[in-house]
């Protein structure tokens, strides 16, 4: 069952994107400094796009971590509102005026 919140609701990871995000400003300083010294300014200067992002993207992971569990629910907590399995109750129609 849906109900709408699931972005508000959504949990992520973040130690698995924290150490993704250290892979890839690892890698992103590695070919800054090899394509400058291979005199490759058009390369470095895209590797060194990349390692910005990397440090943008591992800033905003460590704050989340720091804002503790409320933003992050743990496993216990279900990410939607469990579907009510009971039917529905019956409910009588209307009653029918007959008017002449």
């Amino acid at each position: 069952m849906r109900t709408g919140s699931e972005p508000t609701t959504a949990r992520s990871a973040l130690r698995a994107r924290l150490w993704l995000s250290l892979w890839g400003l690892a890698w992103a300083i590695f070919g800054t400094v090899v394509f400058a010294l291979a005199d490759r300014p058009g390369w470095a200067a895209a590797c060194g796009v990349l390692w910005l992002v990397a440090a943008v993207d591992m800033t905003v992971i460590l704050r989340h971590i720091r804002q503790g569990p409320h933003y992050q629910p743990g496993r216990d907590v279900p990410p939607y509102r469990p579907a009510d399995t009971r039917p529905p109750p019956f409910r009588r129609p209307p009653p029918r005026h007959g008017h002449p």
